[in-house]
């Protein structure tokens, strides 16, 4: 496949990848789970830096669903140290790029130990303007729904907003990703066809694309590859194919 094809103007403002298959791969390889996570990490950093070189604005990634901490307590623990190294390796070379650095999700529910990372990523880069990168942890789409409803029940309890002030533009101010554009695409590896509670308000009319490569086999290449079948896709948001032409 030429990759020359992209087109830079048709590239996703926001782009949204649920990264999974690492326990998979490992199992493939007769290897401990959490060595799948270690090369995980990997196929992280490559796609972080290839989508701040396309130009990508934003990038969304599922690292850790609250459906996760269900999870044996000697992975949990495995992934929370891969999550601090991670931080610890990547954020001077994040900041240099110019990529701010966003954690959203039930983040008091994460170890203690863990907070010191997360504040220090986010204080660093807070001021950043290049691509956003928002990083789920103890993530869930209901929760974040329901978070944003309490917000502005709250908001009509002390009288700063009213009901009637209620609109969908509204509602997206009080979700983690407000101020930004919904994802235009969602990426989901290995294969699997479900959402899996992941930014249920902001992909109402995100394309989506689904690889069977394994997450930590997910390239630069692959990356490309669903890139151009993104932009090969015809966005109507409800209108015809000659409307789209007139326009």
């Amino acid at each position: 496949m030429d990759f020359r094809k992209l087109i830079k103007e048709k590239l996703p403002r926001h782009l949204a990848i649920i990264m999974d298959g690492n326990g998979r791969w490992a199992k493939k390889r007769a290897f401990p789970r959490i060595m799948g996570h270690k090369k995980g990490m990997e196929a992280v950093r490559q796609t972080v830096r290839e989508c701040r070189e396309l130009g990508i604005k934003v990038l969304t990634l599922y690292a850790f669903s609250t459906e996760n901490w269900r999870r044996p307590k000697s992975e949990i623990k495995a992934l929370m140290s891969l999550l601090k190294r991670y931080i610890r390796s990547e954020i001077k070379d994040l900041h240099q790029n110019n990529i701010r650095v966003n954690m959203i999700g039930a983040l008091e529910k994460l170890p203690e130990d863990v907070m010191p990372f997360i504040h220090e990523a986010m204080d660093m880069t807070r001021d950043n303007t290049g691509m956003v990168l928002n990083i789920a942890l103890s993530y869930s789409g209901r929760d974040e729904i329901v978070r944003a409803v309490a917000k502005i029940v709250e908001k009509i309890r002390l009288h700063t907003l009213t009901p009637a002030d209620i609109s969908e533009q509204t509602f997206a101010q009080h979700l983690y990703t407000a101020g930004q554009p919904d994802p235009d695409l969602l990426i989901r590896t290995s294969g699997e066809f479900r959402v899996s509670n992941y930014l249920l308000w902001q992909i109402a009319y995100t394309e989506i694309y689904v690889t069977d490569v394994l997450w930590p086999d997910f390239n630069k290449q692959d990356l490309h590859t669903a890139l151009l079948d993104y932009q090969n896709r015809k966005r109507r948001f409800g209108l015809t194919d000659e409307q789209i032409t007139s326009n």
